[in-house]
């Protein structure tokens, strides 16, 4: 079979956001026919670079759905799609009669997915879907260290990003529980869902907390983002201090002065010797000294510029970044797809010119009216019923997918060592990430542990793990090897850098895919030290990319009957994120809009304004700047 995986499903999308277009692109690079409908003159076609990315490889239908003509075409495209994405608060769509019920009844096979600002039933739901007023709603900016005290903005538009992952995830779970019932439904999300994401790392609470739960991660620890001698700078996660030009520093320094270095800053958990590391880094150039770090396993990266990330080997060698001869923008390098599978993912020609595909009859396919004769009523059951899940992951990304699969309602059994998963340490990012899941604590590799493992294989449909793949084969769950014991099985890996060229078995981290891929620069601020987002943003973007390629696997494996493995990684996952820029043929980066030096804004009818009062350090930064509101 070598169509692609989502060949023959058609989707209506009708969205200008990065959420809505971002799952738009997602499901296109998996084989479905992906219609933009666009407004007359559309504003999102102003952000060339975005646009190209995000819609590349769709079709173009130009109507206005406030006018019945173009209510009618809507109606006629809606009659042969499989999926609807959408960006309507429900007054909206209810007053264009593309709420959920009235669709239902039309189109009882089409699965509808609106991403709005906040859930149908939340105080806000009619509010504007801007992601920056949702994060300053939710206490999001606030939960971010900054250069000053404050709120600061938050120049990753990763609420965005996550919800078009959430979508696809959404819409790929019903697409499996269509096969097994015929009926469509709903599968809408949020910016503020989305947002929340990530803050399973921080915000929980317990009826009996220990101390360490109780302390979480407080967002004064100190990051290891240091400067270098020739000004770059490079983020380093867990300690490097076994490293031999590390080792030896310290060692000259001596037991006094390296204590001295280290009392100048607050405790940090992945790195004991905080100060002397600061120190040490600081007497040789960056390069040097990542290059000294890979040759001993110490994860390390260079804080580059936004962009760079696309002349980078890795990245190229994994499909991450694509050339793409765009229409307006001619050649250039793209975000390619974050994930891999067999079929492959299909790079999609230049983004559609406005209206191209208006003269194009879109008939129903005899696929999708059977579906919709199929449908029965009834109390549904979770997409993923029946589902059974091996989770063999840790820390972050992997067990936070296993954990959603929990949620669409597959049965998961997580398998630690008797020691426990590394994460459980960090007690509220550990516990963040495994609800729903049954627990089996087992040591891989262990002859006395193998039947156990044995059965555990033959009794699941997917293996899903982020270990890296050399211990993996060491402890015998490769896929070479589980695939003997249940040929049927999906084996889903979440690696750090992608799982070929000469980074595939490197150790990796989200603070490292942030400094590759030029956030940390961005969210410093301009003219000032690079900062790591702390919301870990890179693992749940790599977990909901892992478990989208997965679902698409299992959709798959329903027409073929074979498994598979497939992948996702947090590189291809962060790249994705890149979208806002692309490079061009000469070599240069498309620009993008950049943070100011006081961390409030991206110009001024985008930022955040505060009022100022005798004594205020803000009369510093922004004297003139007396408005309370948040745009």
């Amino acid at each position: 079979m070598n169509e692609s995986t989502l060949h023959g499903l058609r989707v209506v999308s009708l969205g200008s956001g990065i959420a809505s277009a971002a799952a738009g692109l997602q499901l296109c690079e998996a084989g479905a026919e992906v219609i933009l409908v666009e407004p007359p003159d559309n504003p999102a076609r102003q952000e060339q670079a975005l646009f190209a990315v995000l819609n590349r490889g769709k079709r173009s239908v130009i109507l206005d759905i406030n006018e019945p003509e173009g209510q009618q075409r809507l109606e006629r495209l809606l009659t042969s799609a499989d999926v609807f994405i959408h960006e309507f608060s429900p007054k909206v769509a209810g007053t264009l009669g593309l709420d959920d019920a009235q669709l239902v009844q039309r189109f009882p096979g089409l699965i509808v997915a609106a991403i709005t600002g906040w859930p149908n039933k939340h105080p806000l739901a009619e509010a504007k879907a801007h992601e920056t007023l949702v994060l300053a709603r939710l206490g999001l900016l606030d939960e971010q260290p900054g250069h000053r005290e404050g709120p600061v903005f938050v120049r990753m538009p990763f609420a965005n990003w996550l919800a078009s992952w959430l979508c696809v995830v959404a819409v790929m779970a019903r697409l499996i529980a269509r096969d097994r019932d015929g009926c469509g439904g709903s599968a809408h999300t949020s910016l503020a869902q989305a947002a929340l994401v990530p803050m399973t790392m921080h915000w929980s609470r317990a009826q009996t907390p220990t101390p360490v739960f109780a302390k979480g991660l407080d967002k004064h620890i100190p990051i290891p983002l240091h400067q270098c001698a020739d000004g770059r700078w490079i983020h380093v996660h867990y300690s490097p201090d076994k490293s031999p030009w590390m080792a030896g520093a310290m060692t000259e320094l001596g037991e006094a002065e390296v204590a001295r270095l280290n009392a100048q800053w607050p405790p940090s958990h992945v790195a004991p010797n905080f100060g002397a590391n600061r120190a040490i880094i600081a007497t040789r150039p960056a390069q040097d000294w990542v290059e000294h770090f890979w040759q001993h396993d110490v994860s390390a990266q260079i804080a580059a510029p936004f962009g760079h990330i696309y002349f980078d080997e890795q990245a190229r060698l994994n499909g991450y970044v694509v050339e793409v001869d765009d229409a307006t923008l001619g050649k250039t390098l793209q975000p390619g797809p974050a994930w891999k599978i067999t079929p492959p993912a299909r790079i999609g020609r230049s983004a559609p010119q406005p209206g191209a595909d208006n003269g194009t009859g879109f008939e129903t396919s005899p696929k999708q009216r059977l579906i919709t004769d199929m449908a029965r009523q009834g109390d549904p059951l979770p997409p993923l019923h029946g589902l059974k899940v091996l989770d063999l992951g840790a820390y972050l990304a992997g067990p936070f997918a296993c954990m959603m699969l929990a949620d669409l309602g597959a049965e998961v059994i997580k398998v630690e060592a008797p020691a426990g998963d590394a994460m459980r340490r960090l007690e509220r990012i550990f516990s963040g990430t495994q609800r729903g899941k049954l627990g089996v604590a087992l040591k891989l590799g262990d002859e006395l542990s193998q039947p156990a493992v044995e059965a555990l294989v033959r009794w699941a449909d997917v293996v899903h793990h982020n270990m890296r793949l050399p211990a993996a084969r060491k402890l015998k769950v490769d896929y070479d090897c589980l695939k003997l014991i249940n040929p049927q099985l999906l084996y889903c890996h979440v690696s750090a850098y992608g799982p070929t060229g000469p980074r595939a078995d490197w150790p990796g981290f989200d603070q490292l895919m942030q400094a590759s891929c030029g956030w940390e620069v961005e969210q410093g601020g301009a003219g000032q030290p690079p900062m790591w987002l702390r919301f870990g943003v890179g693992d749940f973007f790599a977990g909901l990319s892992s478990l989208y390629v997965l679902l698409l696997g299992l959709y798959q494996r329903a027409r073929t009957g074979e498994g598979q493995m497939v992948n996702a990684s947090l590189l291809g996952a962060t790249l994705l994120t890149m979208s806002e820029a692309v490079a061009r043929e000469d070599g240069s980066v498309t620009p993008i809009a950049h943070l100011d030096a006081t961390q409030t804004g991206l110009c001024d009818t985008h930022r955040l304004y505060v009022v100022v009062t005798a004594g205020s350090p803000w009369r510093r930064l922004r004297p003139k700047k007396r408005s309370v509101s948040t745009r």
